[in-house]
Order: structure tokens, then sequence, then C-alpha cells
């Protein structure tokens, strides 16, 4: 018997499967039946205790949008990877089986992970369908500010690495490192932090601040994890940006590969009055 003529039957045994694909690569499997199914090469586990709410499908350009929530007590999906942000932007495909012959099975949606709330051992997973990439940008905006990220193909930034090791941590945020004390004031402000040792081994951090002070050398980073650094816990550091054409141009020598629009004209000035003590000789803003 066909998948179509089960579901054309007076009596069906379906179920839902839910295939989640991390930005790792990691691949779950996730069942509301109650036991588990391996399905399209895919293990689909109970546990998680999974289980979807009402689908809204959107006319013309809206979003499809549905939810599933499941318990935190499964060992699957923990509360440490939920704030760390493992399934920001994950994928999700949701399948339709017969339980009873596992491999008739169809594919009915496909959405993208967009907000993950957690509440009394529980969480829920907002899913957004593929209508949410309309609201991405694509293409450029026209701005003063840099669209590339430092180091990639457009800005073509040769960063080096810099190692470091933290020596103490205050609060969840400012960490007092040894073995980048060369580096001028702010010089890592924007930059990258990859941990290569401790409990964060292999997570990034973005940072806020870099200063030297009576402390010693500060390092104030983007912390949202769970799991926090502590002391002895090595990582490796790239430079930061904010995107400017003077940074562009003084910190890195890089103002031909400068990718935003410095000269452009801001309100104030697309608006203001000519006045005899104005400069209008079509010199740069920036110099």
């Amino acid at each position: 018997m066909t998948f179509e003529n089960h579901l054309a039957g007076t009596a069906t045994t379906l179920c839902y499967c839910w295939r989640l694909t991390r930005r790792d690569g990691t691949v779950l499997g996730f069942t509301d039946h109650d036991r588990p199914l391996t399905v399209d090469g895919t293990l689909f586990e109970p546990e998680a205790g999974f289980s979807a709410s009402e689908a809204r499908s959107a006319l013309g350009l809206g979003i499809d949008s549905a939810e599933v929530d499941g318990a935190l007590s499964s060992d699957k999906i923990t509360e440490t990877d939920i704030s760390d942000g493992l399934y920001d932007g994950a994928v999700v495909e949701t399948l339709i089986v017969n339980w009873n012959a596992p491999a008739q099975f169809s594919a009915i949606g496909r959405a993208t992970i967009a907000r993950i709330t957690r509440s009394d051992g529980r969480f829920v997973a907002e899913l957004e369908g593929p209508g949410r990439a309309l609201d991405f940008v694509r293409g450029r905006y026209i701005h003063r500010h840099c669209s590339a990220e430092l180091g990639d193909e457009r800005c073509g930034v040769n960063l080096g690495l810099s190692q470091g090791e933290v020596v103490s941590l205050s609060g969840t945020d400012t960490l007092v490192v040894t073995g980048i004390e060369s580096f001028a004031q702010g010089w890592f402000a924007n930059g990258v932090l990859t941990w290569m040792t401790g409990a964060r081994t292999g997570q990034t951090e973005r940072v806020v601040d870099f200063r030297h002070d009576a402390a010693g050398t500060i390092l104030i980073i983007w912390q949202a994890a769970s799991v926090l650094p502590a002391p002895g816990d090595q990582f490796t550091i790239v430079a930061g940006c904010d995107k400017r054409f003077a940074t562009c141009k003084s910190k890195f020598g890089n103002s031909l590969n400068f990718r935003g629009f410095p000269h452009l004209p801001g309100n104030d000035s697309a608006y203001a009055y000519v006045t005899s003590d104005g400069e209008f000789d079509g010199g740069p803003l920036v110099p």
C-alpha cells in the first residue's frame, strides 16, 4: 500500500516528526509518537516530548509561522545550549509519517527557528517559514559605514591571530587577561575572541572594549552565555573595526578597499541653506 492510499483510507496511523539541523551541522530528530522511528535515514526520538501548535499560513508575502514546545529535561536539548544560541537560526523540517510503516512519509514544511523562550522547565520554539528570508538585506545599503566584515574577501585585510589567557573574571563580561599587553588601547574593540580551552572551547565572543588600566589588560565581551570562562582559559583574538572610513585608513591602511560611502552628505547637508561662509568646493567630507 502506498502512502497516498493510506491517507485515503478510513483509518490512519499518522504522527509528526521534526528534523532539526543546527548551523554547526548537528542533526536531531523528534517525534510526537510514543516510540523511536527511523525515517529518511534519521532517528526520531520521543523523549523530548515535542508537540506542535496551530500552524498559521499567510497570503502574499506574509511569513508562515508555527510553534513547537518540548521538555528541557531531554538530554538532546538543554537549557545551556539554548542560552548559548546553538539553536538560533536552526532549520526544522516537519514530516508526516505512517508510524506503522515509517518508509511512508511526506515532508510538509520547512522553517527556521526565530526565537526560543523558556519557562517552567519547558521551551517554546517559534518557527518561521521561507518568507522570513525576505526580511534580510540582499545587496548593499548606501550609507557611510563599511558593509564588509573585517578580514573577509571584500575587505582584504590580512588578520593575524593573537593569543591570550584569562587571569581573572569580574561579573559576566569583564576579563583581566595576559598575552596581549603590547597592543594599543582599543585595538581589539569590535573584534572576535575564540576560546581554545575551558568550558567554552570552540565558542566565539564579540569584544565590546579593550583597554589598559590599573587592574591590568581588560577585555569586555558581549556575554550572553550560561557557561562563563574561568582563569586559565586560553583564547585567540583578532583586531576589531568600527566600520568608519577614518579607522580603515589610519588603523589598517586599507582605504582603497573601504566598502562604504564616507563622502555621502547627511540630512543636515542635504537640507541646509547655502551660506556665504560655507565650503562648496566638492572636496571630501571625510579626510
